[in-house]
């Protein structure tokens, strides 16, 4: 197996929701462990990647030009309802606080300096909003709602497996997709989530543009064919 890393910095306030809340405190929440650390979960992320690589595919095959990608998008995401063979040989990890960060965490919790209602709180917040009646600019009765965010320039990380050695063209529409990437959770469509993402390989070294580069190649290569 190979590993890679997806490594992205929130820009704005996000919420990676749960689907429920907590009564009397928020009514949507986000996803945390049992430390109270807040996390994406690895489908989740996985789905964005493959939204992203979807776009990408078709904005391709409206020059022509998506053939050549076809069958690195199929290793990296699969078909829906494909066989064993056409699995995704992607597998990927939930996103998390950097390692350092959560096992200081868990020490102070663990000697009982932290609880994890301090950790959740010190990382995130909760915003309010309701509804506006146009015609007379007031708030529309029980209309208030309430969403925990997670701070901006918050980091995480999630590792990306592969199940056999990934090809050039893997990496290369990888790098695409993770640097399309720029927004999560909850409202991204509304202004929260945004975010700026990038692949490190197993070293540690920041490999987005090398491989964003032999993307952009092979793109111009087939626009000259």
């Amino acid at each position: 197996m190979t590993t890679f890393w997806l490594k992205f910095t929130l820009k704005s306030d996000a919420t990676f929701g749960r689907g429920d809340g907590v009564a009397g405190v928020v009514d949507s929440d986000v996803q945390h462990d049992v430390y109270g650390l807040p996390y994406l979960g690895g489908r989740a992320l996985k789905g964005l990647l493959g939204e992203e690589c979807a776009n990408i595919l078709f904005a391709l095959e409206c020059q022509g030009r998506a053939a050549h990608w076809q069958e690195a998008a199929q290793r990296l995401f699969g078909r829906p309802g494909s066989q064993d063979k056409d699995q995704s040989l992607l597998h990927v990890g939930d996103a998390c606080l950097p390692e350092d960060l959560r096992q200081a965490v868990q020490r102070g919790i663990k000697r009982g300096e932290l609880t994890r209602e301090q950790v959740l709180h010190s990382l995130t917040m909760i915003r309010r909003q309701t509804a506006i009646d146009i015609q007379t600019g007031a708030p529309l009765k029980e209309t208030l709602r309430s969403m925990r965010v997670i701070l901006r320039e918050t980091t995480f990380e999630a590792a990306l497996i592969f199940g056999a050695d990934p090809t050039s063209d893997d990496l290369a529409l990888l790098a695409a997709c993770i640097k399309a990437l720029r927004r999560a959770g909850t409202g991204r469509n509304r202004g929260r989530g945004e975010l700026v993402a990038r692949l490190y390989d197993g070293q540690g070294r920041d490999v987005t543009d090398l491989y964003f580069d032999c993307f952009q190649q092979v793109v111009q290569q087939e626009a000259t064919r």
